[in-house]
């Protein structure tokens, strides 16, 4: 299954699509990239004259690739083109801040996937390959049947 595939299969559209690109994806990782484009909705008001990604919003760019489009590509050949996510845990930590404009990369490798419960070891970086956050994910990814 191929980047465009796994994107085209996402239960999310603009403007709450945080995934450009799979860069690379096989049974055990995942690594994709987002470039937050500096007109985005949520840095209006979001520290007045110096915006700033929230952190929400980093999560949800983690999950979108390191758990929804890693459990997309591993339930490749039962879904259809809906996917339902159950969000179950999240554990982040933030050390630095994303500003507008930034590209950032998700690596996600897999704990365990079983019984259509995924969790993962997340982790964002910065252009300059610095950990912007890290942390681990899981959320249960619920296939509509062909």
């Amino acid at each position: 299954m191929d980047s465009k595939t796994i994107i085209s299969k996402l239960p999310y559209s603009d403007p709450f699509l945080f995934v450009d690109d799979i860069t690379e994806v096989d049974t055990e990782h995942i690594i994709g990239q987002y470039t937050f484009k500096t007109d985005e909705y949520f840095y209006q008001g979001h520290f007045k004259g110096h915006p700033v990604t929230p952190g929400v919003i980093l999560t949800e760019c983690m999950a979108q690739i390191g758990l929804v489009s890693f459990g997309i590509y591993l339930l490749s050949g039962e879904i259809d083109q809906d996917v339902r996510v159950a969000l179950s845990s999240i554990e982040i930590d933030f050390l630095k801040p994303v500003y507008p404009g930034e590209l950032v990369t998700v690596h996600s490798e897999k704990i365990y996937f079983r019984f259509n419960k995924l969790k993962c070891k997340v982790k964002m970086i910065n252009a300059e390959t610095e950990t912007v956050c890290n942390g681990t994910i899981s959320g249960m990814l619920i296939p509509k049947r062909s």
